[in-house]
């Protein structure tokens, strides 16, 4: 197999292309369910564990700052600075994916982060706390484009919208659990053995990753060629399905990618999204216990509100943007709620019941915009100008994650409350719809014309 092309699909274009516009539907159904079904619950695991150990950090914040005496700056520094070593080591990580193989590589992103996030436990100073932030976002790069576009190998861009979603409300769940548990261990581990509640925190979440990276070469195939548990016919199915978006991709040299206005837009329009995702992340504990709420645990299972209700956005979102094959309005629509829920909840911030629920809004429209958002790179490039170009988009827009929480903790240091900042991501979020809504349409297109070429 050549390792430059992991689904085989050059090599067999011409062959494969007339069975998949013959196939019967109910065949091609099944086909996809049991590839979903293979895949998908794997990645969506690995996921929530990848988002649990880069977001912990907001309910450490609860003790942390105390212990150490930090100030909001320096943690709001500490947080961002992640994204910084994400930058620099997203798009050569996404491109030796692309060449060595998907098993390998993600075991290697996973292995490495989960040791870096169980060393936390020694921070001590700020130069301490940021130098493992900025290895932890070495070890993690590449990680999340890396899936997306392991999911290019398998599925049509008509269908990619979905396959997105199912995959990333591993963001909303890792909340919904993250919240109840990182809480529970805040108030049950605190003085065990001598260490405080937020090095326990990092030192247990870290055993989920560390596990799954160990068995990822056992459990994902490099492509449709490698995978033992389909027959030829479904194989020839799926590649065929893949044969047909190849005319929508453009394969390009990494040059070209950089200098792909196109692509810079997106990036843009990302980092938008990614200023509303980081700021809900790093801060919903603090925004809850603002709110009155003083038990860690509680504040736990309260976080996990908005994020309970993002799954259901994502889903309903998602579905309804394959469905029509539309992009550009439901990423627009997601990110102006986004905007209103975020500033919204600056207005009553000691009402909680009020907080809460505009904080839903917020984040179930800052979630839903990633699904559809990610359907956009892959429907315009293909093979190594996909890792290289969804690899960019990706880690110009986790910048966001370093500005977002340092503006927001520089703004509370300055006005002892996070409504300035708040504030800001709110008009991040607008820009990001003004953004999307000039997009060309014809990424959008693409997908209708990828879908009606099956139908």
């Amino acid at each position: 197999m050549n390792p430059h092309d992991p689904t085989g699909v050059s090599a067999r274009l011409a062959t494969h292309r007339p069975q998949t516009l013959t196939a019967p539907a109910g065949f091609e159904t099944a086909t996809y369910a049991k590839v979903t079904l293979r895949l998908l619950p794997f990645l969506f695991i690995c996921y929530v564990a990848a988002y649990l150990d880069r977001v912990n950090v907001g309910f450490a914040k609860l003790q942390m700052l105390s212990d150490l005496k930090f100030s909001e700056s320096v943690y709001g520094l500490g947080a961002g600075i992640f994204f910084i070593g994400y930058f620099v080591f997203e798009v050569p990580s996404n491109i030796l994916l692309h060449r060595v193989g998907a098993r390998v590589w993600i075991s290697r992103i996973m292995v490495t982060w989960a040791i870096v996030s169980a060393a936390s436990v020694f921070v001590k100073s700020p130069g301490t706390f940021y130098a493992l932030r900025f290895l932890l976002g070495i070890a993690e790069a590449g990680f999340f484009p890396g899936i997306v576009l392991y999911l290019t190998y398998w599925y049509p861009s008509m269908r990619r919208g979905r396959m997105n979603a199912l995959f990333m409300i591993g963001i909303p769940v890792a909340g919904v659990l993250g919240g109840p548990l990182s809480g529970w261990i805040m108030q049950a581990f605190n003085g065990v053995r001598g260490l405080s509640n937020w090095q326990w925190l990092f030192l247990l979440e870290a055993i989920p990753s560390l596990v799954l990276g160990v068995i990822t070469p056992f459990v994902l195939p490099n492509g449709i060629r490698a995978a033992s548990w389909l027959d030829d016919r479904q194989k020839q199915l799926l590649e065929g399905n893949i044969a047909c978006d190849a005319h929508a991709g453009a394969e390009a040299s990494l040059k070209s990618i950089v200098s792909n206005g196109r692509v810079w837009q997106l990036a843009a329009v990302y980092f938008c999204c990614m200023m509303g995702l980081y700021g809900v992340s790093f801060y919903l504990p603090t925004l809850i216990k603002a709110a009155g709420v003083k038990d860690a645990l509680d504040v736990g299972f309260l976080a996990a509100v908005p994020y309970a209700v993002a799954i259901v956005s994502m889903i309903l979102v998602a579905r309804s943007s394959d469905r029509r094959n539309e992009r550009r309005w439901h990423l627009a629509t997601a990110a102006v709620a986004a905007a209103v829920g975020l500033y919204a909840s600056t207005l009553h911030t000691g009402n909680l019941a009020f907080v809460l629920i505009t904080l839903s809004l917020g984040t179930a429209g800052v979630l839903s915009m990633m699904p559809v958002f990610w359907t956009y790179p892959s429907s315009v490039l293909s093979g190594t100008a996909a890792a290289a170009g969804i690899a960019m988009i990706n880690s110009i827009g986790n910048l966001a994650g370093f500005v977002s929480p340092s503006i927001i903790g520089w703004m509370k240091d300055a006005t002892h409350s996070t409504n300035a900042g708040l504030i800001v991501v709110a008009l991040a979020l607008l820009a990001g719809a003004v953004l999307t809504l000039t997009q060309s349409a014809a990424s959008a297109s693409v997908t209708a014309a990828s879908g009606a070429s099956r139908a």
